[in-house]
């Protein structure tokens, strides 16, 4: 309820408010995303139902926005048959995206796993120039490249490679590529706000969802293995963090997504990658120290910071516009 109200007051119609939200929307997003990956790991190495486990955090976030609107604690306008038409396709590439990071989780440690989805960002610019949104400022072009140079170079020094394991998550790169523009261009078009974008997404999900865990043979195993470790109080307590994490994380992505761009949210994840890289070397299993880690990862904060300090100049040097009050209620 509180990051509802903020990003309402923050949508407001002073620059100092945009900027003040749009810097928030993507800490928030780094945060949760960094705190994401270890919760997930720490559950899957004890539950391997990765379908499943999606599949929960989507119901348990349709059901909190469900609850919150029937009681009047978030505001979101009712559902519209023409615009969940619409937002299918964002909803599909969503639970692919995730699908397939989770399956990747499940065999690769958590530092290779971020170098890898560390490419994402370049898929983003390459996605974003065929779509037509025209070609970027040099300087943003080549220090997205550098972030992807260093990916490269860090996983160069695995030594623990597992070939399913970085197809999942390059298929998963794929998806969320796709995912991130959709979610741009939704946001600016039809004007729903973030718990609305998520409500949407969630009730085209399960559908999919459950008809997933149906086939691929999860259910009902996965069912009985989640009540046998019920008993378990500390299963319990991840499995109820990562649910509450999987709505917060939702939020935040949408939310960084229109307020920014979907090439910063990427941009995010990558910075933020560089904290869960650190902590992946010692914590849920841990990997071997390796210098081309160490090097691959300095390029690319170096690649993060470059980017940074690009749109900083880019929008520095873009003249300003003055807006009413009308033209900035419908740009939100």
């Amino acid at each position: 309820m509180v990051i509802v109200t903020i990003q309402i007051r923050l949508r407001g119609n002073d620059g100092g408010g945009l900027w003040l939200g749009s810097l928030i929307a993507a800490l928030s997003y780094g945060v949760a995303s960094m705190a994401m990956v270890f919760i997930n790991k720490a559950v899957l190495m004890e539950y391997t139902y990765s379908m499943t486990l999606l599949t929960l955090q989507q119901f348990g976030t349709t059901l909190l926005i469900h609850f919150g609107r029937v009681f009047g604690f978030i505001q979101a306008k009712d559902v519209n048959l023409r615009t969940a038409k619409k937002l299918l396709p964002i909803s599909l590439f969503y639970n692919a995206n995730v699908a397939f990071a989770l399956a990747s989780l499940k065999g690769v440690n958590i530092p290779m796993y971020i170098a890898l989805k560390r490419l994402t960002p370049l898929a983003v610019l390459v996605a974003g120039f065929f779509s037509g949104k025209g070609r970027p400022a040099t300087q943003v072009s080549l220090s997205v490249i550098l972030t992807g140079i260093g990916v490269i170079v860090a996983a160069i020094g695995d030594f623990s490679i597992d070939l399913f394991g970085y197809s999942m998550a390059l298929t998963s790169v794929f998806f969320q590529t796709m995912y991130l523009v959709l979610v741009e261009k939704s946001g600016a078009e039809d004007g729903l706000s973030s718990v609305e974008l998520m409500f949407y997404n969630g009730i085209l999900s399960l559908p999919f969802l459950l008809f997933l865990i149906i086939v691929t043979g999860e259910f009902p195993h996965s069912l009985y293995s989640l009540l046998d470790k019920a008993n378990s109080l500390s299963f319990t307590v991840i499995l109820i963090l990562s649910m509450v994490m999987g709505i917060v994380l939702n939020f935040t992505m949408f939310w960084c997504t229109i307020v920014n761009s979907a090439l910063t949210t990427t941009i995010v994840g990558v910075l933020k990658g560089v904290g869960s890289t650190t902590l992946g070397f010692v914590l849920l299993g841990g990997v071997e120290v390796h210098a081309l880690n160490v090097t691959g990862l300095v390029i690319n904060t170096s690649g993060g910071v470059w980017y940074s300090y690009a749109k900083y100049q880019q929008k520095k040097n873009k003249p300003r516009k003055v807006i009413t009050d009308a033209e900035s209620n419908h740009r939100y």
